[in-house]
C-alpha cells in the first residue's frame, strides 16, 4: 500500500514536470526515462580510528526509477531537470573499538563506549530532484554533473550491538557484557532522528547503444549526513554515497 501511494505521488510529479517543459522551446527539449540498481551505503567521510574493519556487507534492494527532461543549449551543452523515486539501502556488521553509542539492552537504557561488533540497517524512500549541465560527447555518450535535492518519505535506521562489551559513561566506565541473542545484545533504532531533507552533488554518464535505449552510471554524494545536526549519539556524520547502475530509454 505504501509503494502505491508513492508510486502515485511520483506519477503526478511527471505529470507535473511534463506540463511545465511545454512552456519551453520544444525543439529543443528531449525526455528519457531510467531504471536502475543502486549500491552503497551511510558513511563517514574518512574512516575513523574507532571502526576497525567491515565484518560484512549485505546487498539490499535499493531502485531506482525517474524521467528527465534535458533542453540542449547548443549541440554540445545542456540542461537536465530530473524527478527520481528511490530508495537508498545499507546493511552491514563492522567491529568497532571504544564506538560511542546507545542502546537498549533487556530493558535497560545503556550509553557509553563500546567495543565488539554493531550491525545496522538502513532504509529511505525518497523523491529526488536532479539540475545537472549535462556535456554530449559525439552521438552516444552524454556526461553530466551538478546537485541534487531529496525529499525522504520513509526512514529506518536501526541494528544491534553483539559480541562485546559497553563501558558505560565513560571508556573507564563500569563493564556491561554484550551478547548476541535477543536480551542480551544492544538493540538500537535511531529513525526518528534522521533527516527529511537532504541536498548533494551527482555525476555520471549516459551510453546509448541505439537511437533509443542506453545504459547510466551515476554517483550520488550526500553533502548533508541522514541525521539532524542535533544527534550525536553517534559521534561521525554519516553521509549517503551511492552508485547507480541502469538502462535508460529515450522517450
Amino acid at each position: 500500500m505504501m509503494m502505491k501511494r508513492y508510486f502515485l505521488l511520483w506519477a503526478m510529479g511527471l505529470i507535473v514536470l511534463h506540463s511545465s517543459a511545454q512552456g519551453c522551446l520544444m525543439d529543443s527539449l528531449s525526455y528519457s526515462a531510467r531504471v536502475g540498481f543502486s549500491v552503497g551505503g551511510t558513511s563517514p567521510v574518512g574512516l575513523p580510528a574507532t571502526i576497525r574493519k567491515l565484518n560484512r556487507y549485505r546487498l539490499t534492494p535499493s531502485f531506482q526509477l525517474g524521467l528527465d527532461a534535458e533542453r540542449h543549449m547548443t549541440p554540445f551543452w545542456g540542461v537536465l531537470l530530473g524527478l527520481r523515486l528511490e530508495n537508498k539501502g545499507m546493511d552491514v556488521d563492522a567491529q568497532v573499538k571504544n564506538y560511542h553509542m546507545a542502546m537498549d539492552r533487556g530493558g535497560q537504557h545503556l550509553e557509553g563506549q563500546f567495543t565488539g561488533n554493531v550491525r545496522t540497517k538502513v532504509n529511505e524512500w525518497m523523491f529526488t530532484i536532479p539540475l545537472l549541465a549535462t556535456a554530449h560527447v559525439g552521438k552516444t555518450l552524454r556526461l553530466k554533473a551538478g546537485p541534487y535535492f531529496s525529499y525522504v518519505l520513509s526512514r529506518h535506521f536501526d541494528g544491534y550491538a553483539h559480541d562485546g562489551y559497553l563501558r558505560v559513561g565513560s571508556p573507564t566506565g563500569p563493564r556491561i557484557n554484550i551478547g548476541k541473542d535477543a536480551g542480551q545484545r544492544g538493540d538500537f533504532d535511531f529513525s526518528d532522528s534522521m533527516r527529511r531533507t537532504q541536498w548533494g552533488v551527482m555525476a555520471g554518464a549516459d551510453w546509448w547503444f541505439s537511437n533509443r535505449l542506453g545504459g547510466y552510471l551515476d554517483l550520488n554524494w550526500g553533502l548533508t549526513g541522514v541525521h539532524h545536526r542535533s544527534f550525536k549519539t553517534i559521534e561521525q556524520t554519516l553521509y549517503p554515497i551511492f552508485g547507480t547502475v541502469g538502462v535508460a530509454y529515450q522517450l
